[in-house]
Protein backbone atom coordinates (compact mmCIF):
# COMPACT_ATOMS: atom_id res chain seq x y z
CA UNK A 1 0.00 0.00 0.00
CA UNK A 2 1.40 3.45 -0.90
CA UNK A 3 2.03 5.57 2.81
CA UNK A 4 0.06 8.57 3.37
CA UNK A 5 3.45 10.46 3.28
CA UNK A 6 3.85 9.15 -0.41
CA UNK A 7 0.41 10.57 -1.26
CA UNK A 8 1.14 13.44 0.48
CA UNK A 9 4.45 13.93 -1.58
CA UNK A 10 2.91 13.37 -4.91
CA UNK A 11 0.08 15.21 -4.58
CA UNK A 12 2.20 18.47 -3.52
CA UNK A 13 4.96 18.35 -6.56
CA UNK A 14 4.82 20.93 -8.86
CA UNK A 15 2.54 19.16 -12.03
CA UNK A 16 0.42 21.79 -13.96
CA UNK A 17 0.67 25.41 -14.83
CA UNK A 18 -0.41 26.63 -11.69
CA UNK A 19 2.68 26.41 -10.14
CA UNK A 20 4.29 28.47 -13.05
CA UNK A 21 1.58 31.30 -12.24
CA UNK A 22 2.22 34.36 -10.10
CA UNK A 23 3.19 33.63 -6.69
CA UNK A 24 0.16 36.17 -5.29
CA UNK A 25 -3.07 34.02 -7.31
CA UNK A 26 -1.61 30.64 -6.81
CA UNK A 27 -3.05 29.87 -3.93
CA UNK A 28 -6.75 30.96 -5.24
CA UNK A 29 -5.92 29.05 -8.42
CA UNK A 30 -5.28 25.51 -6.20
CA UNK A 31 -8.40 26.51 -3.86
CA UNK A 32 -10.71 26.26 -7.08
CA UNK A 33 -8.55 22.86 -8.17
CA UNK A 34 -7.00 24.67 -11.16
CA UNK A 35 -4.06 22.47 -10.69
CA UNK A 36 -6.85 19.65 -10.45
CA UNK A 37 -8.90 19.65 -14.19
CA UNK A 38 -9.92 16.52 -13.87
CA UNK A 39 -13.40 17.88 -11.93
CA UNK A 40 -13.67 20.46 -14.71
CA UNK A 41 -14.71 17.67 -16.86
CA UNK A 42 -16.90 15.96 -14.64
CA UNK A 43 -19.07 18.42 -14.10
CA UNK A 44 -19.37 19.77 -17.48
CA UNK A 45 -19.43 16.71 -19.59
CA UNK A 46 -23.08 15.67 -17.69
CA UNK A 47 -24.30 19.44 -18.96
CA UNK A 48 -23.15 18.41 -22.92
CA UNK A 49 -24.71 14.99 -21.71
CA UNK A 50 -27.81 16.28 -21.26
CA UNK A 51 -27.47 18.71 -24.68
CA UNK A 52 -27.27 15.81 -26.76
CA UNK A 53 -29.71 14.18 -25.71
CA UNK A 54 -32.52 16.55 -25.83
CA UNK A 55 -31.19 16.66 -29.36
CA UNK A 56 -31.62 13.19 -29.94
CA UNK A 57 -32.83 12.76 -34.00
CA UNK A 58 -33.43 16.69 -34.46
CA UNK A 59 -29.30 18.01 -35.21
CA UNK A 60 -27.43 20.79 -33.62
CA UNK A 61 -27.49 24.31 -34.58
CA UNK A 62 -25.32 27.53 -33.20
CA UNK A 63 -27.57 27.58 -30.48
CA UNK A 64 -26.38 24.53 -28.73
CA UNK A 65 -22.72 25.65 -29.68
CA UNK A 66 -23.17 28.56 -27.87
CA UNK A 67 -24.82 26.43 -25.07
CA UNK A 68 -22.33 24.14 -25.09
CA UNK A 69 -19.65 27.37 -24.37
CA UNK A 70 -22.15 28.31 -21.68
CA UNK A 71 -21.62 25.10 -19.92
CA UNK A 72 -17.84 24.72 -20.14
CA UNK A 73 -17.44 28.22 -18.58
CA UNK A 74 -20.26 27.41 -15.68
CA UNK A 75 -18.61 24.61 -15.06
CA UNK A 76 -15.45 25.81 -14.38
CA UNK A 77 -16.88 28.97 -12.46
CA UNK A 78 -19.02 26.63 -10.48
CA UNK A 79 -16.84 23.87 -9.80
CA UNK A 80 -14.05 26.60 -8.49
CA UNK A 81 -16.91 28.13 -6.10
CA UNK A 82 -17.83 24.52 -4.70
CA UNK A 83 -14.21 23.54 -4.22
CA UNK A 84 -13.62 26.68 -2.34
CA UNK A 85 -16.67 26.08 -0.45
CA UNK A 86 -15.94 22.43 -0.12
CA UNK A 87 -12.54 23.58 1.82
CA UNK A 88 -14.02 26.42 4.00
CA UNK A 89 -16.21 23.50 5.27
CA UNK A 90 -13.48 21.31 5.71
CA UNK A 91 -10.49 23.31 6.81
CA UNK A 92 -10.02 21.45 9.88
CA UNK A 93 -10.64 18.11 8.41
CA UNK A 94 -8.12 19.05 5.63
CA UNK A 95 -5.12 19.72 8.16
CA UNK A 96 -5.48 16.33 9.70
CA UNK A 97 -5.56 14.46 6.23
CA UNK A 98 -2.03 13.81 4.80
CA UNK A 99 -3.76 14.03 0.97
CA UNK A 100 -5.08 17.36 1.89
CA UNK A 101 -3.23 19.16 4.39
CA UNK A 102 -1.67 21.71 1.50
CA UNK A 103 -4.75 22.30 0.55
CA UNK A 104 -4.73 26.74 0.93
CA UNK A 105 -7.22 27.17 4.02
CA UNK A 106 -5.70 24.41 5.80
CA UNK A 107 -2.01 25.64 5.10
CA UNK A 108 -3.02 28.67 5.69
CA UNK A 109 -1.79 30.37 2.80
CA UNK A 110 -5.42 31.97 2.16
CA UNK A 111 -7.00 33.59 4.88
CA UNK A 112 -11.25 32.90 5.72
CA UNK A 113 -12.19 35.95 4.80
CA UNK A 114 -10.38 36.07 1.61
CA UNK A 115 -11.51 32.35 0.63
CA UNK A 116 -15.37 33.46 1.19
CA UNK A 117 -14.90 36.51 -1.07
CA UNK A 118 -13.34 34.26 -3.85
CA UNK A 119 -16.26 31.73 -3.21
CA UNK A 120 -18.77 34.67 -4.22
CA UNK A 121 -16.85 36.22 -7.02
CA UNK A 122 -16.61 32.82 -8.92
CA UNK A 123 -20.79 32.32 -8.04
CA UNK A 124 -21.63 35.23 -9.64
CA UNK A 125 -19.33 34.12 -13.08
CA UNK A 126 -21.78 31.13 -12.91
CA UNK A 127 -24.90 32.99 -12.14
CA UNK A 128 -24.07 35.60 -15.04
CA UNK A 129 -23.94 32.34 -16.87
CA UNK A 130 -27.10 30.57 -15.67
CA UNK A 131 -29.12 33.93 -16.68
CA UNK A 132 -28.08 33.30 -20.39
CA UNK A 133 -30.32 30.59 -20.26
CA UNK A 134 -33.89 30.03 -20.78
CA UNK A 135 -36.40 30.98 -17.37
CA UNK A 136 -37.38 27.25 -16.82
CA UNK A 137 -33.54 25.98 -16.72
CA UNK A 138 -32.60 29.19 -15.11
CA UNK A 139 -34.94 27.59 -12.03
CA UNK A 140 -33.78 24.00 -12.18
CA UNK A 141 -30.09 25.95 -12.10
CA UNK A 142 -31.12 27.81 -8.40
CA UNK A 143 -31.98 24.35 -7.06
CA UNK A 144 -28.74 22.78 -7.17
CA UNK A 145 -27.26 24.81 -4.57
CA UNK A 146 -29.50 23.16 -2.39
CA UNK A 147 -27.35 20.31 -2.88
CA UNK A 148 -24.42 21.92 -3.24
CA UNK A 149 -25.04 23.62 -0.18
CA UNK A 150 -25.39 20.29 1.97
CA UNK A 151 -22.49 18.36 0.40
CA UNK A 152 -19.38 18.99 2.73
CA UNK A 153 -21.59 18.13 5.42
CA UNK A 154 -22.44 14.57 4.01
CA UNK A 155 -19.40 12.91 4.75
CA UNK A 156 -20.04 13.53 8.33
CA UNK A 157 -24.02 12.32 8.65
CA UNK A 158 -23.86 9.41 6.49
CA UNK A 159 -21.46 6.50 4.95
CA UNK A 160 -23.03 7.59 0.85
CA UNK A 161 -21.52 11.06 0.80
CA UNK A 162 -20.63 9.75 -3.01
CA UNK A 163 -24.02 9.33 -3.78
CA UNK A 164 -24.93 13.03 -2.84
CA UNK A 165 -21.70 14.06 -4.85
CA UNK A 166 -23.45 12.25 -7.96
CA UNK A 167 -26.97 14.26 -7.25
CA UNK A 168 -24.83 17.37 -7.28
CA UNK A 169 -22.46 17.11 -9.70
CA UNK A 170 -24.70 15.61 -12.65
CA UNK A 171 -26.91 18.78 -11.97
CA UNK A 172 -25.88 19.93 -15.15
CA UNK A 173 -27.70 17.10 -16.92
CA UNK A 174 -31.28 18.37 -16.03
CA UNK A 175 -30.16 22.26 -16.71
CA UNK A 176 -29.01 21.34 -20.17
CA UNK A 177 -31.84 19.24 -20.70
CA UNK A 178 -34.41 21.66 -20.13
CA UNK A 179 -32.65 24.92 -21.58
CA UNK A 180 -32.57 23.04 -25.29
CA UNK A 181 -35.74 20.83 -24.62
CA UNK A 182 -37.87 23.04 -22.20
CA UNK A 183 -39.11 19.77 -20.27
CA UNK A 184 -38.24 17.22 -17.84
CA UNK A 185 -39.19 14.07 -19.24
CA UNK A 186 -38.64 10.37 -18.60
CA UNK A 187 -35.53 10.19 -20.83
CA UNK A 188 -33.82 13.22 -18.75
CA UNK A 189 -34.72 11.56 -15.46
CA UNK A 190 -33.22 8.27 -16.67
CA UNK A 191 -29.87 10.24 -17.82
CA UNK A 192 -29.65 11.84 -14.67
CA UNK A 193 -29.80 8.81 -12.44
CA UNK A 194 -27.28 7.14 -14.74
CA UNK A 195 -24.94 9.81 -13.98
CA UNK A 196 -25.51 9.44 -10.48
CA UNK A 197 -24.31 5.90 -10.44
CA UNK A 198 -21.36 6.98 -12.58
CA UNK A 199 -20.68 9.28 -9.77
CA UNK A 200 -21.18 6.27 -7.30
CA UNK A 201 -18.65 4.62 -8.99
CA UNK A 202 -15.64 6.62 -10.03
CA UNK A 203 -15.92 8.35 -7.00
CA UNK A 204 -15.65 5.18 -4.61
CA UNK A 205 -12.31 4.59 -6.37
CA UNK A 206 -11.21 8.59 -5.81
CA UNK A 207 -12.12 7.91 -2.11
CA UNK A 208 -9.69 4.50 -1.59
CA UNK A 209 -6.84 6.80 -1.46
CA UNK A 210 -7.96 8.13 1.64
CA UNK A 211 -9.42 5.57 3.46
CA UNK A 212 -6.96 5.45 6.54
CA UNK A 213 -6.96 9.41 7.05
CA UNK A 214 -10.68 9.20 6.57
CA UNK A 215 -10.97 6.03 9.53
CA UNK A 216 -8.59 8.13 11.71
CA UNK A 217 -10.67 11.64 11.90
CA UNK A 218 -13.66 9.93 11.46
CA UNK A 219 -15.19 10.90 7.70
CA UNK A 220 -17.20 8.44 6.30
CA UNK A 221 -17.34 7.38 2.71
CA UNK A 222 -18.45 4.45 0.27
CA UNK A 223 -14.84 3.33 -0.04
CA UNK A 224 -14.90 2.89 3.90
CA UNK A 225 -17.91 1.09 3.49
CA UNK A 226 -17.54 -1.22 1.03
CA UNK A 227 -13.67 -1.99 1.93
CA UNK A 228 -12.73 -5.01 0.33
CA UNK A 229 -15.64 -5.84 -1.73
CA UNK A 230 -15.30 -2.00 -3.53
CA UNK A 231 -15.01 -3.82 -6.97
CA UNK A 232 -18.07 -5.92 -6.96
CA UNK A 233 -19.90 -2.45 -5.80
CA UNK A 234 -18.43 -0.30 -8.51
CA UNK A 235 -19.24 -2.94 -11.25
CA UNK A 236 -23.08 -2.81 -9.61
CA UNK A 237 -22.90 1.21 -10.02
CA UNK A 238 -21.78 1.04 -13.60
CA UNK A 239 -23.90 -1.42 -14.67
CA UNK A 240 -26.76 0.32 -13.35
CA UNK A 241 -25.36 3.00 -15.09
CA UNK A 242 -25.36 1.32 -18.82
CA UNK A 243 -28.65 0.38 -17.95
CA UNK A 244 -29.84 3.79 -17.58
CA UNK A 245 -28.31 5.14 -20.26
CA UNK A 246 -29.71 2.64 -22.96
CA UNK A 247 -32.95 3.51 -21.30
CA UNK A 248 -32.34 7.10 -21.54
CA UNK A 249 -31.66 6.79 -25.22
CA UNK A 250 -34.48 3.98 -25.84
CA UNK A 251 -36.89 6.82 -24.64
CA UNK A 252 -35.59 9.61 -27.23
CA UNK A 253 -35.69 6.43 -30.06
CA UNK A 254 -32.01 7.45 -30.78
CA UNK A 255 -30.63 6.01 -34.18
CA UNK A 256 -29.35 1.90 -33.65
CA UNK A 257 -26.07 3.68 -34.91
CA UNK A 258 -25.59 4.56 -31.67
CA UNK A 259 -24.94 1.22 -30.13
CA UNK A 260 -20.94 1.42 -31.68
CA UNK A 261 -19.62 4.69 -28.77
CA UNK A 262 -22.02 3.19 -26.64
CA UNK A 263 -20.32 -0.35 -26.48
CA UNK A 264 -17.01 1.39 -26.60
CA UNK A 265 -18.38 4.11 -23.58
CA UNK A 266 -19.37 0.74 -21.47
CA UNK A 267 -16.40 -1.29 -22.35
CA UNK A 268 -14.13 1.80 -20.80
CA UNK A 269 -16.26 1.57 -17.69
CA UNK A 270 -15.83 -2.12 -17.34
CA UNK A 271 -12.23 -2.12 -18.26
CA UNK A 272 -11.70 0.37 -15.00
CA UNK A 273 -13.06 -2.35 -12.86
CA UNK A 274 -10.75 -5.19 -14.11
CA UNK A 275 -8.32 -2.59 -13.19
CA UNK A 276 -8.74 -1.66 -9.86
CA UNK A 277 -6.88 -2.48 -7.30
CA UNK A 278 -7.81 -0.76 -3.89
CA UNK A 279 -4.67 -0.85 -2.02
CA UNK A 280 -2.96 1.08 -4.83
CA UNK A 281 -3.76 5.20 -4.31
CA UNK A 282 -1.69 5.97 -7.66
CA UNK A 283 -3.76 3.13 -9.88
CA UNK A 284 -7.24 4.83 -7.65
CA UNK A 285 -6.30 8.22 -9.16
CA UNK A 286 -5.29 7.12 -12.62
CA UNK A 287 -8.95 4.85 -13.00
CA UNK A 288 -11.00 8.39 -11.89
CA UNK A 289 -9.19 10.59 -14.02
CA UNK A 290 -9.75 8.07 -16.89
CA UNK A 291 -13.55 8.78 -16.20
CA UNK A 292 -12.92 11.89 -18.18
CA UNK A 293 -12.67 9.51 -21.48
CA UNK A 294 -15.04 7.68 -20.38
CA UNK A 295 -17.61 10.98 -20.15
CA UNK A 296 -16.33 11.97 -23.66
CA UNK A 297 -17.58 8.45 -24.82
CA UNK A 298 -20.73 9.46 -23.78
CA UNK A 299 -20.61 12.56 -25.45
CA UNK A 300 -20.16 11.10 -28.62
CA UNK A 301 -22.79 8.74 -28.27
CA UNK A 302 -25.94 11.40 -27.53
CA UNK A 303 -24.12 13.53 -29.77
CA UNK A 304 -24.11 10.57 -32.49
CA UNK A 305 -27.84 10.52 -32.27
CA UNK A 306 -28.39 14.05 -32.23
CA UNK A 307 -26.99 14.04 -35.67
CA UNK A 308 -28.37 11.06 -37.37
Amino acid sequence: MVSNFDRRVADSLPKTWVDRAPLAVRPYLRLARYDRPAGFWLLGLPCWMGLMLARTGQGLGWIDLWYAVLFAIGAVAMRGAGCTYNDIVDRDLDARVARTADRPLAAGTVSLKQAWIFLVAQALAGFVVLVQLPPLAIGVGLAALLLVAAYPFMKRITWWPQAWLGLTFNWGIPVAYTAAAGRIDPAMIALYAAAVFWTLGYDTIYAHQDVEDDALVGVKSTARLFGESTQYWVAGFYGANALLVALAIWFTAAAPWVVLPFTLYTAHLFNQVRKLDIEDGPRCLALFKANRTSGLLLVATLALGALV
